[in-house]
């Protein structure tokens, strides 16, 4: 049985961001109630770091046991470690310095600059994957207005059953290296949480809400126990009108 996601609308990519962030706290608070420890995995972009930008300004976030919280990223542009480009970094400035954290349980992506080439980084970065096994609590993604979700992009070939990561050598968005955790990864997730503002999401929303979802990588992925989503009002109108 599909489980209907559940979505909310809000006015300002802003909104989204304080929105979620405040959702993600609570959530934590009741997984580390049953649970020793929790993993989830963050997302970049616009209103991915804004989310996580507003969980570190949080005023509620000391409520929050954040050394037992694993770090994972859906993707990561394979660059160098102090690139700007790097969604942990990025991450980093807006969370993850203004927690404490146990630095065991964040898992970065390997970056260009550690004498790996691609696909060894990814070959790597997939035995720990492998090793931990980790049951993803809360996945964050955002969408590109191509429909793209982590580095998952529209024409290319779906990755073979039971691969966890893949390594992205042509990625139609630079920079053209990257990173990604797979179709099959992110469907193991309890939660997926979408995080989307702009009018230019609106046509991808629409195809992630229509009659042929999977035509798209955004409509190939859901949650197994819930998907959330958080939009604002432009990234919706195609769907709910405003």
């Amino acid at each position: 049985m599909t489980i209907r996601p559940f979505v909310q609308r809000f006015p300002t990519a802003d909104s989204v961001a304080r929105n979620a962030a405040t959702d993600l706290l609570a959530r934590l608070t009741e997984l580390l109630a049953v649970k020793p420890e929790v993993h989830i995995m963050l997302t970049g972009g616009t209103v991915g770091i804004a989310t996580l930008a507003a969980l570190g300004n949080h005023e509620d976030k000391a409520s929050v046991d954040f050394t037992k919280v694993h770090f994972w990223w859906g993707d990561e542009r394979f660059v160098a470690s102090d690139s700007d480009d790097r969604n942990s970094l990025q991450a980093r400035k807006a969370l993850l310095n203004k927690i404490e954290i146990d630095e065991t349980k964040v898992h970065e992506f390997p970056s260009s600059d550690n004498a790996l080439q691609l696909d060894d980084a990814c070959d790597q970065f997939a035995k720990i994957v492998d090793e931990l096994k980790p049951q993803f609590d809360v996945v964050f993604l955002g969408i590109g207005p191509d429909g793209h979700i982590a580095s998952l992009f529209p024409g290319k070939p779906l990755p073979a059953e039971g691969i966890q990561v893949i390594a992205e050598s042509d990625s139609p968005k630079p920079p053209p290296q990257r990173l990604s955790f797979t179709y099959e990864a992110l469907n193991s997730a309890n939660e997926i949480w979408f995080v989307v503002s702009g009018a230019d999401k609106q046509d991808a929303v629409a195809v992630a809400f229509g009659d042929e979802p999977e035509s798209l990588p955004v409509g190939r992925v859901r949650g197994i126990t819930g998907t959330r989503w958080y939009l604002d009002t432009t990234a919706g109108t195609k769907v709910f009108g405003c």
